[in-house]
């Protein structure tokens, strides 16, 4: 009979190990490809893709641990007949089910990992907040092992998929501490932040004192052994520590980080986080005719960087800071231009009662179409200049323009005294002139030398 109960029970394992393998990996990559999407490779978002998959993968491998444990109950007569401690048996399931699923757990990670490899990665990969989600994963096995094992019904199985898929899903990243219990819910990390080390290795610990108090406290159930309440009172102790320091974080799992910029110096100084080095060429192309149009203004710069998103994107010495969609979605060159423009402006939003003078400048400023106004004979003056004449008006006019101040009179030619295009024909023509004026002198010198060469002869 020993013999024959062992056949059956290495026959139920492997079946069960067959099917939660696959199905624990394909459901892991299903739910870490949604974290995968972005085109930003930046580690922490790998971590945290690993840790979110487990919110799904969880759930599925406690059900099908439940299920293995209450279809291999009917076996339990088989132990019976051996030496062995009661719990043995289900100490052995419990770690051929943990292993399954941690080397489901590893699939998922290597395809993630590698996605990220083959991307432009920056930061650094967390080996804590991988063993969390490992540890997460593994106390759902435990769990619903442990359930199917006291009630061996197939309603258990039901049961143990709505709670853990409850315990995953109710939580919202990022309101509550109770959103970093694993498995953990966590939001995408902005690439100037970082995941806490202390808030996964706190994880590392709470899935730890509740995976031994469930394992001991079922072995004290099945074999009476006092000493074994110490160990359960050491792990409960080491998961009750562990759940009063991720509630003293307030649910902050991220912090700040300062990273060293990329830059491309020529023909423009332009700085950006490594993770948006993609970004470099076409900012660059789209920020160089703006700062061409404000050259000699208060308002001038030399240098664009990127900012976090907590802090104002502004001009000032020569630098303009923006912000930049992490995704690089279609058209962030142009919302950073129009970041720096609102940074030239001492107001945040100019009054349309203004007549609307400061939008025809910036749409000159980003090379956009000219809008419509209500002065149109400000429009077509403006519209008739050009392009260095409406650089000198700038550098006359600016400070208005940075209020929001601009009257109709600024775009009048009696203002001038005369209109910034035939200020800049009259100026050309001037240096023409004064180019010509060696060659003008030299030429009449030679005329005079001869007419009086000419009187002499005839005298």
């Amino acid at each position: 009979m020993s013999d024959l109960g062992r056949v059956l029970r290495l026959d139920a394992r492997r079946t069960a190990l067959l099917v939660a393998v696959p199905v624990l990996t394909l459901a892991g990559l299903a739910a870490a490809w949604p974290w995968l999407m972005p085109s930003v490779a930046y580690w922490d978002n790998t971590v945290v893709a690993l840790i979110n998959a487990v919110r799904f993968l969880g759930p599925v491998a406690a059900g099908l641990a439940a299920w293995t444990a209450v279809r291999e109950r009917p076996l339990d007569f088989l132990r019976d007949l051996t030496s062995r401690s009661p719990a043995t048996g289900v100490l052995v399931d419990l770690l051929l089910l943990s292993a399954a699923a941690l080397v489901s757990y590893g699939a998922v990670t290597v395809v993630v990992v590698a996605i990220t490899l083959l991307r432009q990665e920056t930061g650094h990969l967390h080996p804590l907040g991988v063993l969390a989600g490992a540890g997460a994963l593994v106390l759902h096995v435990v769990a619903g092992y442990l359930a199917g094992r006291v009630v061996p019904r197939r309603a258990t199985v039901a049961l143990v998929l709505l709670v853990t898929g409850a315990w995953s899903a109710l939580r919202i990243p990022g309101v509550s501490w109770w959103s970093l219990l694993p498995p953990a819910s966590l939001e995408r990390v902005c690439v100037y932040t970082t995941l806490r080390p202390a808030v996964l290795a706190h994880q590392i610990a709470w899935t730890a004192g509740m995976t031994g108090a469930l394992v001991l406290g079922h072995v004290l159930w099945a074999t009476r052994r006092r000493p074994i309440v110490l160990g359960l009172a050491l792990s409960l102790g080491l998961a009750g520590a562990a759940t009063d320091a991720i509630r003293r974080t307030g649910g902050e799992a991220v912090s700040p980080v300062i990273t060293r910029p990329i830059c491309r110096e020529w023909p423009f100084a332009v700085c950006v986080h490594p993770a948006l080095r993609d970004a470099l060429p076409s900012l660059a192309a789209a920020a160089i005719p703006l700062a061409s149009r404000l050259h000699g203004t208060p308002g001038a710069f030399t240098r664009v960087e990127q900012r976090p998103g907590s802090a104002p994107a502004t001009v000032a010495g020569g630098v303009a800071t923006v912000h930049l969609d992490e995704e690089l979605a279609p058209g962030f060159e142009a919302r950073a231009v129009r970041q720096i423009l609102d940074g030239l402006k001492t107001t945040r939003t100019c009054d349309p009662a203004t007549g609307g003078y400061h939008s025809l400048v910036d749409a000159w400023l980003t090379g956009a179409e000219p809008p419509a106004i209500a002065d149109a004979t400000a429009a077509r003056a403006f519209a008739s200049w050009t392009e260095d004449g409406r650089r000198t008006w700038l550098r006359t006019n600016f400070l208005r323009y940075r209020s929001c101040g601009l009257r109709p009179a600024d775009f009048r030619a009696a203002a001038l005294g005369r209109s910034p295009s035939r200020t800049a024909d009259r100026a050309a023509q001037a240096r023409r002139d004064r180019a010509s004026a060696p060659r003008r002198g030299a030429a009449g010198g030679r005329r005079a030398q001869a007419a009086a060469g000419a009187a002499g002869l005839a005298q």
